[in-house]
Formats: C-alpha cells, sequence, structure tokens
C-alpha cells in the first residue's frame, strides 16, 4: 500500500486528549484549535476537567480531557465520539473507552502503562486493550516519556521539568497525523514562555520531537486531511465564552459612554470573567475581587449608583447569595449586569461540569414581586452578543439583567471573526438630563412610554437625591408603606420589564418551515439540536428549530411561533424548568419533553433517536 493511499481525507473529524490532570491536555487540545482554525477549519471544543485540585496520579478520578471537533463546514458541537484518542495513562484509556468510535486511532504512552499504572487504574489484567475490548483499533504505541527525557538531557532540566513537556511530543505526533504544520505552534510556545527561554526551547523540541517521530512511523497508520474552508474576510480568534463576555460588556460600556465596573468573588467556572476584565484598565475597566458573594455585587450596585456599568459574575451557589442585593437593585431600579455561569448542583454539585438548573432562581428566587431581565448565550462566540444586549438592556431599561451562560459555553471556544463595533446598535442611557417635563423631577419620574425612571450619577448639579430598599411614592419618591402606592409600584416595575418585549428581536425559526416537530432550547444546548435537527432533515424527516436568546421577557411572537406546530419537544439539561416556564405563559401549551442532567452536553445521536421515536410513535 502506498502512503498516500493511507490519507484519509474527511470533511471532519473529533479529538480528544485525556490524561492526569498535571499532563497538560487542556493547554495542547488548546494549542491545536488554535493551529486548525488558522488553516481554516471551523472548530468546538470542550474542555472536561475534574473538580479535585489534584487527584491521586494515575487514578480514574483524576482524568482531565479536552475534545475538539473540526472540519470544513460549519461546526456546531465538540462531537459525541472521538476518531482520534490521545491517552496518556491506562485510566485516561478506561474514562475514554465509552467516547470512542468503533475506528478510532488511540496514541498512548507506552511507559504510562506499566503494571503499576494498570493497578492504579483498577485494571484486572495486564493487557488493557483486550479488557476494554479495543483490539480491533489502530494503535500508534510510543515510549514518549523515554523519548522526552533522553531528547530534553542537552537543556540541563531534572526529570520531572522534562516529563511536562510530554504533551508537546504528542501535539507534535497528532500534528503529522493531521498534517498540520508546527511552524505556529512553535511560535505559540516562544511567546507563552517568552520569559522562560529554556523551557521554550524543550517544549519546542519535544514537539519537533514528536512531529518526526510520526513521519518515521508513516507506514504503520492512516493520517487524515481535513481541508481548510472559504470563510468571511477579517480577523478570527479562537475564544471561549468567558472571555466572549468579557469583550461584550466593555464594548457595551463603550457604546454607553460609561465606564464599566466588574465586582466578584471567585467562583468556578465563572473567575475566568474577572481575571480577564482585571487585564483591561486601559479600556477603563474597573475591576474589584471582593471578599464574599454578597460583596461583590454590592460594590457593582454602588458603582452602578455612581453612574457606571455595574457588573458581577457568579455561578448558582453565589447567585443565591446575590439574591437579596438583587431584589435592591429591583427596587432601586439600578442599571447591573450579573452573569451566571452554570455548573452543576444542588448546594457546591459539581463545580466543574455543566447544567441549566439555575433557571428558575434566576426568574423568581427573591423574595417579593421582583422581576429581571433574563438573557441566555446559545454559543461561546454568542457570549459577546449577548452580554452587549444585557449592557444595553440594563442601562437603557434601568433593571437588572441576569445573562445566564454555562460550563460548557464558559470553556468551550470557538472561531469569532472579531466584530466591527460601529455594526452594533448604540446604547443610550436614559440621562436625567433627558429630562423634560414641566413637574420637578424627582428620583423615580419615568419615561412615559418605556416607564423607566432617569437615572441621576452622583455630583450631577441640580439632581441631589437618595434611593434604597424601602417602597418609595409613585409621585413624590418619598419612603412610602401607603397599601394602594406599593400595588401601584409592584405593577409599574413588571410592566417596565414587560414593554422590553418590544425592544427585543422576534422569535426566529430555522429549519423546515411546514416541520411536523418543532424542537425548542435555550442556552448552551443550541449546537446539540441544530446538528439533531440537520441529521434528522437528511433522513427525510420536516423538523425545525426554535432556540430562546431571551427569556424574560419572551419575545412577542412566542405564543404564535410555539402553537403554530402540532408537536414540541423542550429540550433542558434540567428537570423541565424552560417548559413549565412556558406552559405558565402560553395557554393550551403542552410540549414534550426531553431532560438530561449529567453534567455533560447533549450527545446529538440519542437526541435523534430520542426525537425520531415521538414523532413516529406518538
Amino acid at each position: 500500500m502506498t502512503e498516500q493511499a493511507k490519507v484519509k481525507t474527511l470533511d471532519q473529524i473529533v479529538i480528544r486528549f485525556s490524561g492526569d490532570s498535571g499532563d497538560g491536555m487542556q493547554l495542547t487540545g488548546t494549542i491545536f484549535s488554535n493551529l486548525s482554525a488558522i488553516f481554516g477549519n471551523d472548530i468546538s471544543t470542550f474542555p472536561d476537567y475534574p473538580a479535585e485540585v489534584r487527584a491521586p496520579q494515575g487514578s480514574l478520578s483524576g482524568i482531565s480531557g479536552f475534545q475538539v471537533h473540526l472540519g470544513s463546514k460549519k461546526i456546531f458541537t465538540p462531537g459525541d465520539k472521538a476518531d482520534v484518542l490521545v491517552a496518556m495513562n491506562p485510566a485516561a484509556l478506561k474514562v475514554n473507552v465509552k467516547n470512542l468510535k468503533s475506528d478510532s486511532v488511540i496514541i498512548i504512552d507506552t511507559d504510562s502503562f506499566q503494571k503499576r499504572d494498570l493497578e492504579r487504574a483498577e485494571y484486572k489484567t495486564g493487557d488493557p486493550f483486550e479488557e476494554l475490548g479495543l483490539k480491533d483499533r489502530q494503535v500508534i504505541a510510543a515510549p514518549v516519556s523515554t523519548m522526552v527525557r533522553d531528547g530534553l538531557s542537552e537543556y540541563g532540566l531534572d526529570g520531572k521539568s522534562a516529563l511536562r513537556c510530554k504533551n508537546m511530543f504528542t501535539l507534535g505526533l497528532v500534528c503529522w497525523l493531521f498534517d498540520r504544520p508546527v511552524d505556529t505552534a512553535i511560535t505559540m510556545l516562544q511567546n507563552k514562555f517568552v520569559k522562560k527561554p529554556v523551557i521554550a526551547q524543550a517544549n519546542i523540541k519535544a514537539l519537533t520531537d514528536g512531529y518526526n517521530y510520526g513521519h518515521n512511523i508513516q507506514a504503520s497508520v492512516s493520517t487524515y486531511r481535513i481541508e481548510g474552508t472559504k470563510i468571511e474576510p477579517g480577523i478570527y480568534k479562537d475564544i471561549n465564552g468567558n472571555n466572549a463576555v468579557s469583550y461584550g460588556l466593555i464594548a457595551a460600556a463603550e457604546k454607553a459612554g460609561l465606564r464599566l465596573f466588574l465586582g466578584s468573588y471567585p467562583i468556578t467556572p465563572a473567575t475566568e470573567i474577572l481575571q480577564e476584565l482585571s487585564k483591561h484598565k486601559n479600556l477603563g475597566v474597573i475591576t474589584m475581587q471582593a471578599e464574599d458573594e454578597i460583596a461583590g455585587i454590592c460594590t457593582a450596585i454602588g458603582a452602578s449608583f455612581a453612574g457606571l456599568l455595574g457588573a458581577t459574575s457568579t455561578s448558582g451557589p453565589g447567585l443565591a447569595l446575590k439574591s437579596e442585593a438583587i431584589g435592591l437593585a429591583v427596587i432601586a431600579e439600578l442599571p447591573l449586569v450579573v452573569v451566571d455561569v452554570q455548573r452543576g448542583g444542588p448546594s457546591t454539585g459539581m463545580p466543574t461540569k455543566s447544567e441549566q438548573a439555575d433557571l428558575m432562581q434566576v426568574l423568581y428566587g427573591r423574595n417579593g414581586e421582583s422581576p429581571v431581565v433574563v438573557l441566555a448565550a446559545s454559543t461561546p462566540t454568542d457570549c459577546f452578543d449577548m452580554a452587549f444586549w444585557a449592557g444595553k438592556l440594563a442601562v437603557e431599561h434601568m433593571t437588572p439583567v441576569v445573562l445566564l451562560s454555562d460550563a460548557f459555553l464558559a470553556n468551550g471556544s470557538s472561531a469569532w471573526r472579531i466584530p466591527d463595533l460601529n455594526d452594533y446598535p448604540e446604547i443610550k442611557p436614559n440621562d436625567v438630563n433627558n429630562y423634560t417635563e414641566e413637574a420637578p423631577w424627582k428620583p423615580y419620574r419615568r419615561d412615559g412610554n418605556s416607564l423607566v425612571r432617569y437615572w441621576a450619577a452622583p455630583g450631577t448639579e441640580g439632581f441631589t437625591h437618595r434611593i434604597g430598599g424601602l417602597e418609595k411614592d409613585y409621585d413624590t419618591s418619598s419612603i412610602s408603606t401607603d397599601p394602594m402606592n406599593h400595588q401601584k409600584m409592584v405593577v409599574t416595575r413588571q410592566a417596565k420589564i414587560d414593554k422590553i418585549a418590544d425592544f427585543i428581536p422576534e422569535l426566529k425559526v430555522v429549519g423546515d418551515q411546514d416541520a411536523e416537530l418543532l424542537l425548542v432550547g435555550w442556552g448552551g444546548t443550541y449546537g446539540h439540536l441544530y446538528e439533531a435537527m440537520e441529521i434528522m432533515q437528511s433522513k427525510g424527516k420536516k423538523v425545525a428549530l426554535a432556540h430562546f436568546r431571551f427569556i424574560n421577557p419572551l419575545p412577542r411572537n412566542t405564543a404564535e411561533v410555539l402553537k403554530r406546530y402540532k408537536k414540541v419537544i423542550v429540550a433542558e439539561q434540567n428537570n423541565g424548568q424552560f417548559a413549565n416556564y412556558l406552559r405558565s405563559k402560553i395557554n393550551d401549551f403542552n410540549p414534550y419533553r426531553f431532560n438530561r442532567i449529567k453534567g455533560q452536553p447533549f450527545i446529538v445521536s440519542r437526541l435523534v433517536e430520542e426525537f425520531t421515536g415521538i414523532m413516529e410513535n406518538s
């Protein structure tokens, strides 16, 4: 067989890097993803790591993974199962056996597959491939650790430091396998270790050694070619959801002519938003790492009172602690963006896993009638747009806005075309200087059309005022306990939120307009539902998808769209919270439900199976 005959040309492929938490799989996967994006492939990634800081080496509980799906067409998900698995030890192989396709290629470090390694991973025999039923797979078995130690002997590194470079050896091997030039990866490593030139040289040597090793064994395994695709001209960046949120908030503040303030307390998986925004003082961003969640949101509320765009970031447990302060922002009617990067719960639950179970909490989890705007990002890149929308609605409607993300979006990444900010709409704060009524200004005097009160930053001459958590009189803005006034203020605050439906896009349906089945989702499940729809359409099924990014208020045409279809399935990673919410808003609406709460993204093949069954059997 010739070398050329062994090259498989595919339009998409899934690679999974897996090993101990200290094996550098996240860095390896990130660099390979960047290389593929530069090559012209569309990508979707999914980092999957344990909650333990450092589990026992070689144990099943300590396995960290990074999956990347790349292709010559639009990629919507990180993929269900892997075509190629890099398993740095037996535990990584065992944990990921369920994630492998039947014709997959497996790359292993034979130095890490010794008897003691198999015992740590709880194997019962000395042959892990036989025990796991993997005898028919193509295996690239290389003594990675030995070759790395020997190859780096000239750099004077101790054995432990040298072995930290073995992930770069496997990266070089994967670059060979997928015909990726390593020049760009070398540049990335030089930039990453610019202050540690010896470490940079060692990693580059390991990378090129792995690439050359692949060339030397090319007769024993098939290689892959994934062609690039034509993409819209522009500057592209591989971006994860947390960074996209950060940039979206900066863009919103810029458009509004305000400074951005973020007050937050570190919490997995939202901490990166605080870390990223702290780097942008040159753009006028102010960040404060508070002593706890309550302090974090209260500093943001104080910043909003002072005339800034106040924001705070957290996850489910932190959101519970912030609930009273969100209520303060509701009754004070101050702009505030709360980013909730959802994770598995309840309580501290599964800190590094993804879930969609905070919806009821953000909608109703406060004392009293305290309505807020709720948005949900659908992809890592969409996190930018929805963070921009969150800032826009908060500032223009003087209200807290909760933006829902999740661990899958926050840590996953996609190729993002950096947009032109001129293409984004203006953000016009309802500034007190726009007040033109004859009656004297009061803090809770409102615009007659939007019901939004006028925003007076402290220090604005002639507009000294106080606001707070006690109910105010509708006309005088003084503290009031009058029953009729309280009723009026509660109704007005709700009406203000309801009116926002006039300022957001209507719900769009993609797919077959004459569909027999409508899929409904929200948040980070978009890519999986879209791909399931495409697969079902390829099999002759009439299917459409309506995916919600605006949740409270719902788009104006929601009821009309959902009632247009005979069968509707609401799919979500909780026990049916959005389905119940839609039922509460739409009369005589009773959808089918698909609910999975495993801390992992949906499996597209499973969605197709379930949805097809509903179409055919009910």
